[in-house]
């Protein structure tokens, strides 16, 4: 399930998938989000919308659908009120305790990273042993795609965290890609021994040493060219900063001069490390962006992936 280059979502594995939207969340929000819900919704039949914000919002979307498929679509009030940013967080703090209570499967929000990070740590729980849940983002490259990590969360991550990030990002790959024995690079500025900060100069010999999930193994260090093609690693994991900065330049140049793989929607990214399917997509995010995220968000939650990948990791450290 992804979105094609004219911005269509195509269907993908059959069931019924509650998605909370944030509609609070986004540079251009609540419009952006509606139009990314109503494309969505009109799209998977399957797919049932918690609308979380204004009613009047939520009223666009249901005004747009025939009667029939008005039932598929359910509200969270979200009331204006004082000062603006607490009323813009209350939105994704509510989609994500929808989730935790039982009315809704995953979230998708475009709104702050921070807020949505801290929302869904503490409204639904990280998993054992990660302390820093990571932002991970499906990037296209000449050779298929990759998964990147962190692009946003941990901006300052230590040696431990990134350790983990490498563990969270083999398991996705392969319980979302299917690839077996995920190959899993770490993003530094060149491939010679000792280059790089003291983070990336500690980091090898942890990383070489890791049991990672799914047969996964560390194959070294990456540079931004082999994120661009592809060959060299189906995982690359870095610190929040440098990854953030990588992924908006390049969601730029596919932008500009096209993306080898248009069907892959690059500005959604998945929470991992946390109880739940947590989905956020770029501020700037467009219509058809939000639609793509949103899809992603029930593909992730048919396939059961984040209980998925839980399993893994824990039946590996179990193991090792």
């Amino acid at each position: 399930m992804g979105a094609t280059a004219s911005g269509q979502v195509t269907v993908g594995e059959p069931g019924t998938a509650r998605i909370a939207v944030d509609l609070l969340g986004g540079d251009h929000a609540p419009a952006v989000v509606v139009d990314g819900a109503l494309r969505a919704c009109q799209a998977d039949p399957a797919l049932h919308l918690l609308l979380v914000g204004p009613l009047e919002a939520a009223d666009a979307v249901l005004a747009a659908l025939p009667p029939g498929d008005q039932a598929r679509i359910s509200t969270l009030p979200i009331a204006p009120g004082d000062p603006v940013d607490s009323w813009v967080e209350s939105g994704v703090r509510s989609a994500v305790l929808a989730v935790a209570q039982g009315a809704a499967d995953a979230v998708l929000s475009a709104g702050n990273t921070g807020a949505t990070v801290t929302s869904a740590a503490l409204g639904l729980g990280r998993r054992p042993g990660v302390r820093r849940p990571p932002l991970a983002a499906v990037l296209p490259t000449r050779a298929g795609r990759l998964l990147l990590l962190d692009v946003g969360s941990s901006v300052d991550p230590d040696e431990e965290t990134v350790a983990m990030h490498a563990r969270l990002g083999s398991a996705y790959a392969k319980v979302v890609h299917g690839v077996d024995e995920p190959r899993v690079g770490l993003l530094t500025i060149g491939t010679e021994r000792g280059k790089g900060d003291r983070l990336r100069r500690a980091l090898p010999a942890r990383l070489a040493g890791l049991d990672l999930p799914g047969g996964g193994r560390y194959v070294g260090l990456v540079e931004g060219n082999d994120v661009v093609t592809g060959a060299i690693a189906d995982v690359v994991v870095t610190d929040g900063f440098t990854g953030n900065v990588l992924l908006k330049g390049l969601e730029t140049a596919y932008a500009e001069i096209g993306s080898p793989h248009p069907e892959i929607p690059a500005r959604a990214a998945l929470l991992l490390g946390v109880e739940g399917t947590v989905v956020v997509c770029h501020g700037a995010a467009s219509g058809p962006d939000l639609a793509a995220g949103i899809a992603f968000a029930a593909q992730l939650h048919r396939q059961a992936a984040v209980a998925a990948m839980a399993e893994m990791i824990e039946t590996q450290r179990g193991a090792s």
